[in-house]
């Protein structure tokens, strides 16, 4: 009797073709994931800022500047965004954003006496975190 060892070649190609099927639907999901996960950072990154910001408002700066509100930055930038700070808010500027958001995006928490916080940006629905609606033109 003569014994079968290993895989025959149909086998090892049908197993290299799930892989593939499986590829072509891991990989744009996870870009998207990606880029995601690098806009979120960037919301954390200056909502953690609020209150430095509201704390300098309430001590009587107008437009706080970013060394304020932010003393261990280094010229504004932080891990993901640059920031810069006016009398309306806050606003990131991504740095190293994916493929999918261009460069230099911008996520703004605008402050408002009557409203509290408002997150708004231009980046597109579906890399947009909940809570942050899409930036008016004008």
């Amino acid at each position: 009797m003569n014994n079968q060892k290993g895989f025959t070649l149909i086998e090892l190609l049908i197993v290299v073709a799930i892989i593939g099927i499986l590829a072509t639907f891991a990989i744009p999901a996870y870009s998207k994931y990606q880029a995601r996960a690098k806009v979120t950072a960037a919301v954390a990154e200056i909502s953690a800022l609020k209150v430095a910001y509201e704390d300098a408002v309430m001590s009587g700066t107008a437009a706080p500047a970013v060394g304020t509100i932010a003393p261990g930055a280094t010229n504004g930038k932080t891990q993901n965004c640059t920031l810069t700070s006016d009398a309306t808010g806050i606003t990131c500027a991504l740095i190293g954003a994916p493929a999918p958001i261009a460069e230099g995006s911008t996520i703004k928490l605008s402050r408002d006496v009557s409203k509290g916080w408002t997150c708004s940006t231009g980046i597109d629905a579906d890399y947009r975190p909940a809570g942050c609606a899409a930036a008016t033109a004008g």
